[in-house]
């Protein structure tokens, strides 16, 4: 099997005939030896969010010298983002060679597993293999009956931002999101929340309380900008000033302050994280397709916010960076999605707007989206044609000096970020 014949036989695995549960994961993954058990973890679920505190982890530990594992979905440019060992995506022959590996399992099971509980398997397999010291474990969708929860008590369980997401499969209220969230508290375990919704919280507490697990908030209110700019943000917190992250975004800061809390917890269990890892760690994090600075001219910024929460967190930080507003945006959503309450958070910053259909089945028409936009008072909304074609028009749109922001799904970011290079 080779790379195409892989990633051909990994997609090709739908979720017909299955059920929801993790009954198949565990399964696959006792005839593969459970290598999740050879494995250290930190486990992290939340609405927003949830990549980029993954990401501030991952380069810390590989700054403090242990062997980091970084799990992460969906991807941006290429399906081997979703696991990498120390910054190193997966290798093209690795992959084949691993889900060659995997298949007769996965082919002998009465209940084939979903494409999911498989990519999550060949990743646990695959760090098992790298001899990870620890991994950083991002949860797919939800939590309780995501096929990552099959671990044992991690040694920090993190939970970022709860907002209404995913509501078909995860509840319509936050405390029904929180409660698929809460699965991955376990027992004894340290639990870092993100917090700032009462609601949520209350879950978290009980679902902590029944687990006997310790609950740790970021106090928010000794978080300090210091300064920001394109380059990224220096910052204090509690006792460490002058910290640096290349991430933009007011809404980092909150998370960086998550990030600390758990590298609290880590240090207290005897991970040997020092000062100077911290700060290396922090100042070397990558991240794509968040609030990222594809160019300085003009600006131009992706952001893979795709849910109310997620875009008025990014709202904000326009309103930080550019007060004046007069951006050209670039936005393409998912019919499933609230584009309404999503367009009205940004339409006060816009210049004008540009619509595309996103590369998905879910996809929202671009017409249908540039009809949503004028109906709500938008003075311009123009049908891009193609991704490629809408990013032509916006940069000549904007001119040298203008601003755009791509933003919607995550589903177009590799798309637009290709095209806006090209």
């Amino acid at each position: 099997m080779n790379y195409e014949e892989a990633l051909k036989y990994i997609h090709s695995i739908t979720w017909l005939g299955s059920r929801l549960g993790l009954e198949r994961t565990f399964e696959l993954l006792e005839k593969l030896g459970n290598p999740q058990k050879e494995l250290k973890f930190i486990h992290i679920a939340g609405t927003n969010g949830k990549g980029s505190t993954a990401a501030m982890l991952a380069s810390i530990l590989e700054a403090s010298g242990y062997r980091t594992g970084l799990y992460t979905s969906p991807f941006i440019h290429c399906f081997n983002e979703r696991m990498q060992v120390n910054g190193e995506m997966i290798g093209n022959e690795e992959l084949a060679e691993l889900t060659e590996y995997i298949r007769p399992f996965a082919e002998s099971m009465e209940d084939s597993p979903t494409e999911f509980e498989l990519i999550t398997a060949l990743a646990f397999e695959f760090f098992k293999r790298r001899r990870c010291d620890i991994v950083v474990l991002e949860v797919g969708l939800g939590g309780e009956l995501d096929s990552t929860n099959v671990i044992d008590t991690p040694e920090a369980a993190v939970i970022t931002a709860i907002g209404l997401d995913h509501t078909n499969e995860l509840g319509d209220t936050f405390a029904k999101i929180a409660s698929a969230k809460a699965g991955i508290i376990k027992e004894d375990g340290d639990v870092i929340l993100y917090g700032q919704n009462p609601e949520a919280e209350a879950v978290f507490e009980k679902v902590a309380g029944e687990k006997h697990s310790r609950l740790y908030h970021p106090d928010y209110s000794a978080l300090t900008l210091t300064s920001h700019s394109l380059g990224g943000q220096i910052f204090g917190y509690e006792t460490y000033a002058d910290l640096h992250i290349p991430l933009l975004g007011t809404y980092q800061l909150n998370n960086a302050a998550v990030v600390l809390e758990t590298v609290k917890v880590l240090q207290k269990k005897g991970w040997k994280i020092t000062e100077k890892s911290l700060r290396d760690g922090l100042s070397t994090t990558r991240w794509r397709g968040r609030f990222e600075l594809l160019s300085k001219e003009p600006v131009i910024l992706v952001d893979g916010s795709h849910n109310p929460h997620g875009i008025r967190a990014t709202a904000e930080s326009l309103r930080t960076y550019f007060p004046e507003g007069g951006i050209t945006f670039v936005v393409g959503v998912l019919a499933d999605k609230d584009a309404r309450t999503m367009m009205k958070e940004i339409l006060p910053l816009a210049k004008e707007f540009i619509t595309v259909t996103p590369p998905s089945s879910r996809a929202m028409k671009a017409e249908e989206l540039a009809e949503l936009l004028l109906d709500l008072g938008a003075k311009t909304a123009t049908v891009g044609d193609s991704i490629e074609a809408a990013c032509q028009l916006a940069l000549e749109r904007a001119g040298k000096d203008g601003v755009i922001c791509a933003l919607g799904s995550l589903y177009m970011v590799g798309d637009i970020t290709r095209a806006f290079q090209r």
